[in-house]
This record gives structure tokens, C-alpha cells and sequence, in this order.
């Protein structure tokens, strides 16, 4: 099946069979300091595909920015604890009960990506749609050109100059004279540069049920890591699976009663401790309990604003020895939890982590906040990591899987619907 094919067959679905999923928005958690005139509006899903899907209103988040030149890695992680240590209570969502769930249709979930990518695509896209009527012809100006609003998108320089190379070798392959449809081409290109014939990249390393399986949570504060171990835990439990929470973040102050909240509101049982405690200890006393219960899948919170590089190291390993002297293979998962709107300083941070334990794949939170999507493909690109899962809005639905083909449909996705209009009518 070509790339053109596969996409359509994978965005659209079964038009017919599309329901309307309605979600609330997540309530704030009691205490949250934020202003709640900034509160998002959600986003309405169709309940028919039809093109152009109207874009969903711009979300605001506030983008933390942090110097990355004249400065080595260490003092950039530094810079990022200090400035969130001016705010102890890390941004959190507390979700309304939620309404009867229906399982949301293939074109419902392409829809979030749309929506999600809204500020890249406005920022990104529609540069490409002026360079594209601009150049009607594909030549080595158009190339330039496009290379420069890629890097703008922050994709990456070595992104950047593979996807130019495969560019040119595509249009002298194919004998490409003009700019129709080279926004396909590009997407292709992209895809084909996250996968690297690779595949099962977003699948959760599940132990089968009847086998505890452990996911470890890192990153530092202020990225959405609780909310999103939230959000994880009940995509978890749609799937069938019992889920416990470890508090392992004893150091930051609210940290255990926050993520007790969202224990509370999913479901779930939180093992913790009093604030201050080893947290290698929390994970072995949460480890014992989810083996007596026979939880399928333990999630453990770590402390994301530690004083320097080698207590992260010190105090990531010994959380990690308790682990895997408890259960050999574990954790099965390390999640680095990254929040979009830093850009390349989210990078920075991937790197640090990387160093201090075995990430086995990113969370990008606020995608939808942000217009440096591209982030994605230079994290991929330059750290060999898979983005496991995606915030795409503030719903509890919002935390979505990663699919590369969805990805760069929300980046193109104007251009990539009128060529599906355009095959619709051949």
C-alpha cells in the first residue's frame, strides 16, 4: 500500500461509524494558583470527517526559556530547577467524573493531532503554503528556503539535512518538475526518517496480566509529570489493567497529595510516605503491595528538582536497584516526561537524563502549546528515543499514543486534505 493510501486509511477510519466523544475539561486541582481566566476551552470533535476541519482555537501556555548558549549541560539543568523552584506546586489538572466512555474512532483521534499541532501548523505550515505558491518549480532555491522554515520549527539540523537529501533524490527519482503535492512528498520523507523501518515504536513494554510491570517516571518539575501519570493510569485501566501509584516524589512540597488526588479520582491506590522519606523505599514498600494485590501495573513518581548532577544520578540508580533487586528486567519503562514548549531546552534536558538512567522513551507534553513541534523529529533524530505518548490538550483523553503518519498530518494537514478531496473526486 503506498503512503498516500496508508494515510488516508489511517486518518479517516470508518467515516460511517464515527461518534461524537464528549469529554470534560479537567477541573483544577483545589489550591492551584493559576489564573482561571486562562482555562482552554476543548475542542469540539465532528462527527463527520469533512474538509477543511475547522482549526481549533489557539491554547496559551506559558513556555519556560532557558539559555542553552555559552553554558555547559549541567549548568542548563541548574537553570531549569532554579527557575521552577519559584513555584513548588507543579502545574496539575484534577479530571470531572468522567461521562459513560466510548472508544474514540480513528478519525477522532487524527482530529486531536489537528488540533493539537494547531500553533506549529499556523507558525510552520503556512509559511509552506506561501513558499509552495511562490515556487512553482522545485529547485535548489525552493530547497533552501523550506530547509530554513524547518529549522524555525526547531526539526533539528541533522533532521534537517537528511530530509533535504532524501528531497532532492525523490524529485530527481520521480522526475518532480513543479510543487503539487510535494507537501505529501515531504510527509513521507518525515515518516520514514522518525521510523527507520522500525516498528512498535510507541508500544508500553506490558508484562502479561498475572506479571507486575513497573514504569518509572522521570523529568524535572513544572513539565506536567503527576498529571500525565494520571492521565497514563487510566488509559491503562480502559485497557483492562489493574494500576497502582508509587509517590516517589518525597522531596518537592504537595507533590505526595497531589498525585494522591489523581490516585483518588482514577481509582487508583498511591503508596507513600511522609514528605522527606527515601524514596528508594516508597518504590520497595510499593512493589510488595502491588505484588500482594496483584496489580498489573505499577507507576512510579520521582522527584524532578534535585540540586546537581550526581544526585540525580545517585538518587535515579539507587530508585532503580530497589527495582530490579525486587523484579529482574525492572523497571520495564522509563518515561522521560518533556515539556514542548522549551524547545530545544527540552533536548538539553532529554540528554542529562539519558546520561542518569535508561530512558526508554519520551512523554512530550503541551504539544499544543507550542509552535516548536518539531521538536519531536530532533529528539528522535539526535537521542535515538522513541516519543512513546503526546499531551495534546488539556482533556483526559489528550495524552495520546505518538503516531508518526498523524504527526505530520498535523503539520500539513491542509494541503494533505486537498489532495484527499482531489482523490476523492478522481
Amino acid at each position: 500500500m503506498s503512503f498516500f493510501k496508508r494515510l488516508k486509511a489511517k486518518l479517516t477510519g470508518n467515516a460511517a461509524e464515527e461518534e461524537k466523544v464528549e469529554q470534560p475539561l479537567l477541573e483544577e486541582v483545589e489550591g492551584n494558583e493559576e489564573d482561571k481566566s486562562d482555562a482552554v476551552t476543548p475542542v469540539a470533535l465532528q462527527e463527520e470527517p469533512s474538509f477543511p476541519v475547522k482549526e481549533a482555537k489557539d491554547i496559551e501556555e506559558v513556555a519556560v526559556t532557558l539559555p542553552i548558549e555559552d553554558t555547559t549541560v549541567l549548568e542548563v539543568v541548574e537553570h531549569t530547577q532554579q527557575e521552577h523552584a519559584q513555584d513548588d506546586v507543579e502545574e496539575h489538572e484534577e479530571p470531572q467524573e468522567e461521562k459513560e466512555e466510548k472508544k474514540p474512532s480513528a478519525w477522532s483521534i487524527t482530529q486531536k493531532f489537528k488540533a493539537g499541532l494547531a500553533k506549529t501548523r499556523d507558525s510552520f505550515t503556512s509559511k509552506v503554503n506561501d513558499l509552495v505558491a511562490r515556487y512553482r518549480k522545485v529547485d535548489e532555491d525552493f530547497f533552501e528556503e523550506l530547509e530554513d522554515l524547518l529549522l524555525q520549527a526547531d526539526v533539528g539540523i541533522e533532521t534537517v539535512d537528511e530530509l533535504m537529501d532524501k528531497l532532492r533524490f525523490e524529485v530527481k527519482r520521480k522526475n518532480i518538475k513543479d510543487t503539487n503535492g510535494i507537501q505529501t512528498v515531504i510527509a513521507e520523507k518525515l515518516v520514514e526518517i522518525y521510523e527507520r523501518g522500525e516498528e512498535d515504536l510507541i508500544e508500553l513494554n506490558l508484562q502479561p496480566k498475572g506479571e507486575l510491570t513497573v514504569i518509572l517516571f522521570v523529568g524535572v518539575n513544572g513539565v506536567g509529570k503527576t498529571t500525565t501519570i494520571g492521565k497514563l493510569a487510566r488509559r491503562l485501566q480502559q485497557e483492562g489493567r489493574s494500576v497502582m501509584l508509587a509517590a516517589g516524589d518525597t522531596f518537592r512540597a504537595g507533590a505526595i497529595d497531589q498525585l494522591q488526588v489523581w490516585g483518588d479520582r482514577v481509582g487508583a491506590e498511591v503508596v507513600k510516605q511522609s514528605e522527606g522519606s527515601d524514596p528508594a523505599a516508597v518504590m520497595f514498600d510499593a512493589i510488595h503491595a502491588a505484588k500482594k494485590r496483584g496489580v498489573d501495573v505499577l507507576i512510579c513518581d520521582t522527584a524532578g528538582r534535585l540540586q546537581n548532577k550526581v544526585n540525580l544520578m545517585n538518587e535515579l540508580e539507587k530508585v532503580k536497584r530497589v527495582i530490579s533487586r525486587e523484579i529482574p528486567d525492572a523497571p520495564h519503562e522509563v518515561l522521560l516526561a518533556l515539556d514542548a514548549t522549551t524547545g530545544q531546552n527540552a533536548l538539553v534536558q532529554a540528554k542529562i537524563f539519558k546520561e542518569a538512567t535508561d530512558v526508554s522513551g519520551i512523554v512530550l507534553t503541551k504539544l499544543d502549546g507550542t509552535a516548536k513541534g518539531g521538536i519531536v523529529l530532533a529528539i528522535r533524530q539526535q537521542l535515538n528515543i522513541p516519543v512513546k505518548f503526546v499531551g495534546l490538550g488539556e482533556q483526559m483523553d489528550d495524552l495520546q499514543p505518538f503516531d508518526a503518519e498523524r504527526y505530520v498530518y498535523g503539520l500539513f494537514a491542509e494541503g494533505l486534505e486537498k489532495e484527499l478531496e482531489d482523490a476523492d473526486e478522481e
